[in-house]
């Protein structure tokens, strides 16, 4: 379970890398992949919030 907190936050941080990046480079195309992955990362974490409520 650790695991999957792990690489929900390693999603969220490369997502927001990418579109700083996007930013600073001027490429829409890599700044809205970010925020994808971003949101990805979060609905990640979200679930695992709610299985760790579940559980206890």
């Amino acid at each position: 379970m650790a695991d999957e907190k792990t690489e929900a936050k390693v999603e969220q941080a490369k997502g927001k890398a990418k579109e700083v990046v996007g930013r600073a480079v001027g490429d829409q195309s890599m700044e809205a992949e970010g925020r994808a992955e971003q949101t990805k990362g979060d609905a990640r974490q979200a679930k695992e919030k709610i299985k760790d409520v579940f559980k206890h």
